[in-house]
């Protein structure tokens, strides 16, 4: 009797979610939003990319990239399901998204990657470079963000909406605040805030 080898079952892809943003500076509104993703958007792990520019905006008032990456590691150094990723570092400038999306499935193709945005990103998907040719290869998975709730990409089948508290937090809010002379250390992470503080950023 001959013997043969079992064919060995295919092996599941890590699925990883990929929260994209400039994260100038990152806040406690960000990791609410990434570790609701690990709860709730049945992903292994959420990697917070951090773009040297967004199309969409202006880099005047960005620090430096290497200052955002050594926020976003402090922050998350503490849960292992979370991690910086700086591939749009090494990208040509501006960043797009499919570009970045390619670059990284050439780079991990044991991975399953996915999307994570807010409901007001998902309104003017269709700015975005080659949106279709996303919205039909890969699963976004959408947060709640203040009025924009309803948006006619919510019913495509690969758009998961995530409930997320709604917590109207942004960056830029913390940045003036920062400015005017004023306290932000609970909108922050405590290594994020001894950073910035220590660095005099946004002052």
């Amino acid at each position: 009797m001959r013997n043969e080898e079992c064919p060995m079952p295919p092996t599941k892809k890590k699925c990883t979610a990929l929260f994209f943003g400039s994260f100038n500076p990152i806040h406690v509104g960000h990791l609410i939003i990434a570790n609701t993703m690990l709860q709730q958007g049945g992903v292994d792990e959420v990697w917070l990319v951090v773009s040297p520019q967004n199309p969409l905006k202006e880099r005047a008032t960005l620090l430096a990239d290497h200052h955002r990456l050594q926020m976003v590691q402090r922050a998350v150094d503490d849960n292992y399901r979370l991690r910086v990723c700086d591939i749009e570092m090494h990208l040509p400038i501006p960043s797009y998204t499919v570009v970045t999306l390619a670059a990284l499935q050439d780079k991990y193709p044991d991975r399953e990657f996915c999307l994570v945005m807010g409901s007001d990103n998902l309104a003017t998907f269709d700015r975005w470079r080659n949106y279709q040719y996303i919205l039909d290869n890969y699963h976004l998975l959408v947060y709640p963000r203040p009025g924009s709730e309803h948006c006619k990409f919510a019913s495509h089948p690969n758009v998961t909406l995530v409930d997320v508290p709604m917590i109207d937090i942004s960056s830029s809010y913390i940045r003036q605040q920062i400015a005017a002379g004023r306290d932000v250390r609970y909108l922050l992470t405590e290594p994020v805030y001894n950073y910035l503080t220590e660095m005099h950023f946004y002052e």
